[in-house]
């Protein structure tokens, strides 16, 4: 007998119930106040973790979370996570986080549910970037960025939008958690597709590099080994070979490159350094030729240029 009540005990609720509940509990934060509204929808929160991951004696079942997969997006709930997230408790916010990644993996005919409804609701993205501005939430909003970069759609939105330019005021920010973060996301925008980032960077060039250049001349050491770093990574991809050309044949990022080849920091010296040094291996006689005059007035630049392509290509 105590068997059948464990079992019933341990039975979830249907996936619309689910749904359905979340719903409710969230609304009911915008228009109740006081600790019970508060109370229940992280309940409901923790109830949906339970049903999508286990709770160490009750396996998900892989139907029952596409099911609630279909239902969230029926019932709108993904908009109210990110709307009331900055009202969530530290623990309900982790739990959310949690269903957050799971939801949007579920794969339901062929197509990603969750991630058809953000692409339906681009709104949502950009307060997940805005947020990064809260102290309370901006790590968990991370945590959901980098899980809708993912997918190639939701990262060119990001990439495109106007949001993507405070990603260069994020990794500079004070608390060096935060900034951390911001730049884990910021290079999984620009790395995670490879052909999506390319294209942007073609049509977004002046700008993104205008921006880039005050990550490189900051006056925080860490902003700047950090980007120099990246820099020398992320122009290495295939797809951005003819952005990269481009970048080393302009003057003013040239003069960049120099400065930063005589920073007090050797770390930073050795990333830039690396970026001349890859460089160096594109360059045909025809191309080296093409660098505009006004580079080569000295003596000095001329020599450091020379000696470079000789010792790095030979031909």
């Amino acid at each position: 007998m105590s068997f059948f009540f464990r079992a019933a005990s341990r039975q979830r609720p249907l996936p619309q119930e689910i749904a359905r509940s979340l719903k409710d509990s969230l609304v009911a934060l915008d228009t109740k106040t006081g600790a019970k509204a508060l109370e229940d929808a992280e309940k409901n929160i923790l109830t949906l973790r339970h049903t999508l991951a286990g709770d160490g004696e009750v396996e998900p079942n892989q139907e029952q979370v596409l099911q609630i997969a279909l239902e969230i997006c029926k019932e709108g709930v993904l908009s109210l996570f990110v709307q009331n997230l900055p009202s969530l408790g530290w623990e309900a916010r982790k739990d959310l986080v949690h269903c957050w990644c799971i939801l949007l993996r579920q794969k339901v005919d062929e197509s990603y549910c969750c991630v058809q409804y953000i692409e339906n609701h681009f709104d949502l993205l950009d307060f997940l970037v805005v947020c990064y501005k809260n102290l309370e939430v901006a790590l968990n909003c991370g945590n959901m960025l980098r899980e809708c970069i993912k997918y190639p759609t939701l990262a060119k939105y990001i990439l495109e939008s106007s949001s993507f330019e405070l990603f260069f005021q994020y990794v500079e920010l004070s608390n060096f958690d935060i900034a951390s973060d911001a730049l884990n996301t910021f290079k999984d925008l620009l790395t995670k597709h490879e052909d999506a980032v390319s294209e942007f960077l073609s049509s977004h060039y002046e700008q993104f590099f205008g921006l880039y250049t005050k990550l490189l001349s900051s006056t925080n050491y860490v902003t700047r080994r950090q980007s120099v770093k990246f820099l020398s990574e992320f122009l290495l991809e295939a797809p951005n070979a003819q952005i990269m050309k481009r970048y080393i044949l302009e003057v003013h990022y040239l003069n960049i490159m120099m400065g930063l080849l005589k920073d007090s920091s050797k770390n930073i010296r050795i990333c830039a350094f690396h970026i001349f040094k890859v460089t160096s291996f594109s360059f045909t006689l025809e191309s080296f030729i093409c660098l505009p005059f006004q580079w080569l007035h000295t003596r000095s630049c001329l020599a450091a240029w020379v000696g470079l392509a000789v010792v790095f290509n030979p031909s």
